[in-house]
């Protein structure tokens, strides 16, 4: 990589040729090298930059809204003004409670290459089989990009929601209707992943009373989201108590009666350590942290890694919720 693997010697060389072969474009991002430590990315783009005056020709670069490289690094985010750093790739548990009864352990399963992220939610329930939710699209000028989102509970034929952005619009295999893209949208849970990457970026934005609203799609319909920084409290979870921030959405309209709090805790890079929703009949439906997945073991070294889930005759029937 020019300005890292490649001296400036060698970029030079192989800018020259490139220009000697009648070759003008180049397509290059300023989150290079961002991640080397001493650099604070724009390395490629400097040689570039002076490779194309040396030689007196004009290469025009089109700079890749690609987010956080992974490991990721906190970047403007041109098209938003807004600093992100998308969290890197991890395979994350959750304790999963229903009205404080501890249920079985969900997984979240998160990666980020830099350009491109998926994220898959599973949350078994017994006698029901596992709520799975999907999201995988690309990173953008607004940060996480969903392309398809997909809701599957239980034995059901799964929802699908498509953001088609070369028509600008959303489109769900639940319904005929489609709805308009707006920049930034999120699904339902991508939006808890673009929080992070907001936090992770400026954690200091966001002071208790701080507002901020997403474009939220869910398997048939998309609307906004308000959310609101509450402030830094503590969370209890397996492991002990974890510091962090407190996010809850505020109503929607008039009469929402639906809840939805978010903590994400520094200390975990800013991933969400609990996940709490209240339904209109007060039943809560939540997810607490559990620690990462340890790498599988290698055969013939041992047991499969990872925290069993519960017995199911010891965890108690979870009633089904609505969508959030």
């Amino acid at each position: 990589m020019f300005g890292w693997t490649a001296d400036e010697r060698t970029s030079f060389s192989i800018l020259d040729a490139f220009v000697d072969h009648g070759l003008d474009f180049i397509d290059t991002a300023d989150v290079y090298s961002a991640w080397v430590k001493g650099h604070q990315g724009g390395e490629s783009e400097d040689d570039h930059r002076q490779a194309a005056q040396g030689k007196q020709q004009a290469a025009s670069g089109a700079a890749q809204a690609s987010a956080a490289a992974a490991p990721p690094a906190s970047h403007p985010a041109a098209a938003s003004g807004d600093k992100l750093s998308v969290p890197p790739t991890g395979e994350l548990r959750y304790d999963t409670l229903v009205n404080g009864m501890v249920n079985q352990t969900g997984t979240i399963h998160w990666t980020n290459d830099g350009q491109h992220y998926e994220m898959v939610v599973s949350i078994p329930l017994p006698f029901v089989g596992p709520y799975v939710y999907s999201s995988k699209g690309h990173i953008d000028g607004f940060g996480i990009a969903p392309e398809q989102y997909s809701e599957q509970r239980g034995r059901r034929a799964a929802d699908v929601a498509i953001f088609n952005r070369e028509t600008k619009q959303i489109v769900y295999t639940k319904t005929p209707q489609s709805q308009p893209l707006a920049d930034g949208a999120q699904d339902r849970f991508s939006v808890v992943m673009q929080l992070a990457s907001l936090v992770r970026g400026a954690p200091d934005r966001y002071k208790p009373g701080v507002t901020r609203q997403f474009s939220v799609a869910d398997n048939d319909s998309s609307e906004i989201w308000p959310i609101e920084t509450v402030g830094d409290e503590t969370v209890q979870a397996r492991d002990g108590f974890t510091s962090a921030r407190h996010f809850t959405r505020l109503p929607r309209r008039e009469g929402d009666r639906r809840k939805l709090d978010i903590w994400l805790a520094p200390s975990l890079g800013w991933l969400p350590v609990r996940i709490l929703q209240t339904e209109p009949n007060g039943m809560q439906i939540e997810l607490l942290w559990a620690g990462k997945l340890a790498p599988p073991v290698a055969t013939g070294q041992g047991a499969a890694t990872g925290t069993q889930d519960a017995p199911e005759e010891s965890a108690p029937a979870a009633p089904q919720p609505d969508k959030p």
